[in-house]
């Protein structure tokens, strides 16, 4: 049974600690012996301690390196299998009251466009969304308490899940919002949201303070420890991430591990996803001006470490990677992505004027979603759109156990086969529908239930007939 009484932030995200491992990690990042002990524990794909995982972060041997990535790989297999899940964000407002320092939504920023969807807005940027074949959304809004109160973010929740527009519907909607109440939280709950996801920017807790100088996002415990309150408030799934090249990335690659291990510890489950963003260019945001960046290889190699040390965690990378990157991290952890995003408020329905720009941060991959679904295919990925775990009530620890147990294949591949069917059959173009058809006949023979395969070509057979939304 675990406690349902949780440290502090600054407990369970210790400064003296995170110090003492970045430290240790420094002194043995060429212990041979102690890197391939820590490698045999990593195998058992039980996960590991922040410590060892910032170990194997530091690690400089070559040979090493070379089976960290190669672990992670048969982790993401064997957790993940080959799916791909398939998302949009949708931007609902950037008023904001806080002075984040890397954000253009600040409250200095005075020339941004401010801009916040009514619910008429927000019908046509759903129906432009499922015009486009998306099943799933994260809604992002800034935090200001008139302009974007909780009973906006609610109204709005109830609008996305009521539009049904030719076959398609959006059946999950994880929500990215400011930290906010215990009752709040149990409203979100109550409105059928998935994942609530908050990214901490970073775990220093000073640089934390120096980066958010104004408004409520200053206080560095309270956002910490929304976590906690998201599931006291009885939200399942909870959505970690940083923000890198804010801070030193060992610092913050520890603190997340931590911040993982605490969850799991007090909440009985961990994180059901970790994103990994990285600094990217806005309205009056210049990456450059922030010392902290990390390199393309160095990125890829906190993705497969993540994969390591929390092998049951979905991660998510987001179109501020470009396609190069991005290909080169979905094979060492990744497991869901975005297409065909737009980061402007307004952005699905209309392109937006250049000089009313309104987007939180430039995208790197502007490919569409079909260019997005073709590409993945032809790297031998299945793109999902799946979200029945959510609907067949498999969240939070029912979830992961599934996930543990690796026994999520068969309801997992099946369930990514027929949306993709689903996909191709309504909105895919011709080329990438012949991918597909020709991707679903292969990977319909890996599920390893008999009767979950009959019963999965059976649907897609049959989808034509105008038959949606089957699920295991």
């Amino acid at each position: 049974m675990y406690n349902m009484m949780s440290p502090k932030a600054e407990e369970f995200i210790s400064d003296e600690e995170i110090r003492a491992c970045l430290a240790y990690a420094e002194e043995n990042k060429h212990n041979r012996p102690l890197i391939e002990d820590i490698l045999k524990k990593a195998r058992e794909m039980k996960g590991l301690s922040h410590r060892d995982a910032l170990v194997l972060l530091d690690c400089d041997l070559d040979d090493l390196n070379e089976e960290i990535y190669a672990l992670a790989r048969k982790i993401k297999e064997e957790f993940y299998g080959n799916r791909i899940v398939m998302f949009a964000p949708l931007y609902l407002s950037n008023y904001c009251v806080n002075g984040c320092e890397y954000c253009p939504y600040h409250l200095k920023n005075k020339h941004i466009a401010r801009k916040k969807l009514t619910q008429e807005e927000i019908v046509s940027e759903v129906t432009a969304l499922q015009d486009m074949g998306h099943k799933r959304l994260a809604i992002e809004a800034g935090e200001d308490p008139v302009n974007n109160p909780i009973e906006y973010i609610l109204e709005s929740i109830q609008t996305i899940y009521s539009i049904k527009h030719k076959n398609g519907a959006i059946r999950r909607v994880n929500v990215n919002i400011a930290a906010t109440t215990v009752e709040n939280y149990r409203r979100l709950k109550d409105a059928g949201i998935g994942t609530y996801i908050l990214f901490q920017e970073t775990y220093n807790k000073e640089s934390y303070e120096k980066l958010h100088p104004t408004g409520p996002k200053h206080d560095y415990a309270y956002h910490t420890e929304a976590m906690d309150r998201a599931m006291d408030g009885g939200i399942d799934d909870v959505g970690l991430g940083v923000l890198f090249g804010l801070n030193n990335y060992r610092y913050d690659f520890t603190g997340i591990i931590m911040h993982a291990e605490h969850l799991e510890a007090y909440k009985g489950v961990g994180p059901h996803t970790i994103s990994v963003p990285r600094v990217r260019r806005a309205d009056d945001i210049d990456p450059d001006v922030f010392d902290n960046g990390i390199s393309d290889d160095m990125f890829a190699k906190i993705v497969a470490c993540i994969r390591i040390a929390v092998p049951y965690t979905g991660m998510i990378v987001s179109t501020r990677e470009s396609q190069q990157s991005r290909e080169r991290v979905l094979q060492l952890g990744i497991s869901q992505i975005s297409g065909g995003s737009r980061t402007s408020v307004g952005g699905y329905a209309e392109e937006e004027p250049e000089e009313e720009n309104s987007a939180q941060f430039d995208i790197s991959d502007r490919r569409t979603l079909d260019e997005v679904v073709r590409w993945l295919m032809e790297l031998g990925y299945v793109p999902s759109f799946c979200t029945a775990c959510y609907r067949e009530g498999r969240t939070g620890d029912r979830f992961m156990s599934l996930l543990k147990s690796r026994q999520i294949i068969n309801c997992c591949h099946p369930n990514a086969l027929m949306t993709l069917k689903e996909y191709l059959e309504d909105y895919a173009s011709p080329e990438t529908k012949a991918i597909g058809e020709a991707l679903i006949a292969r990977e319909l023979q890996v599920i390893p239930n008999k009767t979950v395969r009959e019963k999965a070509a059976e649907y897609i057979e049959n989808i034509h007939t105008g038959q949606r939304d089957f699920r295991f």
